[in-house]
């Protein structure tokens, strides 16, 4: 059996359920995982078997790991090396590229196999900043191994550096067994539910959905919900919710919208069985943040029966087919996303065969069961002491 120590300062934030369904649908007969973090939030949503966290050694002590950690301290002796060492892993498994970086010198005091999952803001926007890309440099030298959504971050990472041979494509899967196929039905004349959910981000291109929305009210009556809310620490993020209300104000949506904040993923997955179409119009941030690779709430969204609408934006064109599994516009083309919304409404006797191969796709491509045997494979494939590629 493998020993992996998955890594991530916080287990684990509402917004990062897909790491939770890649630790939990590994085979736990190939595969012995253990997670070290900071800090814990949202125990009762995610819960995990070993947990290994900073609550068991003292204040002091974690001031002077955070710090070594922050420098990418080379021989690093803190808390992660030594629950690793006590465990005689064979893998620690970074969770996002600046936490692979700050491992290195882990990895190194321990000798063991190292694995980088990215996931998106760490591999679009983090390199635009002065220091990232030297490090990252530095950290495609020695990891062992780079995940990634889709074969769209796969060329990014490869571009800022990453050797062709260590990156390969893990697809994010979701627990399919949660989500039983309810495909949605609409007939004209009757509300249209529209269901908005991410982080107010600029990436999530929330306004743009609005504008559009805005536009089709005109034909169909809405009726709009958003789950999502600001990063309390983040200005950009308080900016965008601003921009989000104004958005509202302006298209005449004030009374067809639902803003329900944060939301337990349960929640959000119920709340998503109450609508017919998912908006997610994802974009290129000024600051150069993207998703990366597709939004896991598409694939969830597409899986339980609901009509997707889109981008083609990073690769979420390898979750939806426009016009087969789904519709997506350009990014920031609002007109684009109006006419997507109005052909679905114009034909909603398309909607069953496009659900039902919405679902069939992701059942192939991203099922967490197939996708926890599929890392398992390169876990295996690393601790024998042989190539990934």
């Amino acid at each position: 059996m493998i020993r992996v120590v998955h890594s991530n300062p916080v287990w684990l934030p509402q917004t990062q359920t897909w790491i939770h369904a890649q630790i939990s649908h590994l085979p736990s007969h190939r595969v012995d995982s253990h997670v070290v973090c900071e800090r814990t939030e949202n125990l009762d949503q995610f819960p995990v078997a070993r947990l290994h966290d900073f609550s068991s050694i003292g204040p002091l002590e974690r001031v002077w790991d955070r710090g070594l950690r922050r420098i990418g301290a080379r021989r690093h002796l803190g808390f992660l090396v030594r629950v690793a060492r006590s465990l005689k892993a064979d893998i620690i498994h970074s969770h996002f590229g600046d936490v692979a970086w700050s491992n290195l010198g882990a990895a190194k005091a321990l000798r063991c196999r190292h694995v980088v999952t990215f996931y998106g803001n760490d591999m679009s926007y983090l390199p635009r900043l002065q220091a990232w890309p030297e490090r990252y440099r530095a950290l495609f030298r020695d990891v062992d191994l780079a995940l990634c959504e889709g074969p769209h971050m796969a060329r990014r990472i490869m571009r800022l550096g990453c050797p062709e041979a260590k990156v390969h494509v893990q697809h994010l899967g979701i627990a399919l067994e949660r989500l039983p196929f309810k495909p949605r039905g609409w007939v004209a004349g009757h509300k249209l539910r529209v269901l908005i959910a991410g982080t107010f981000t600029e990436k999530k291109g929330i306004p743009y959905a609005l504008q559009a929305l805005g536009s089709l009210q005109r034909r169909v009556e809405l009726e709009i919900t958003i789950v999502g809310d600001v990063r309390m620490e983040s200005a950009n993020s308080q900016r965008e919710k601003r921009r989000i209300l104004a958005a509202i104000e302006a298209s005449g949506l004030a009374g067809k919208v639902r803003l329900l904040g944060y939301q337990p993923h349960s929640k959000l997955i119920e709340l998503a069985y109450e609508h017919h179409v998912f908006l997610a119009p994802s974009v290129t941030a000024e600051d150069g943040d993207t998703e990366g690779g597709a939004p896991v709430s598409i694939i969830e969204m597409a899986a339980s029966g609901m009509l997707v609408v889109s981008t083609r934006h990073c690769d979420i064109p390898e979750v939806i087919e426009d016009g087969k599994t789904g519709f997506l516009a350009n990014e920031r083309d609002v007109d684009g996303l109006t006419d997507c919304l109005l052909t679905a409404t114009r034909a909603p006797q398309r909607w069953p065969q496009m659900l039902a191969s919405a679902r069939k796709h992701v059942e192939a491509e991203f099922d967490a069961e197939a996708q926890g045997a599929r890392l398992a494979t390169h876990y295996e494939t690393l601790a024998g002491g042989r190539s990934s590629a």
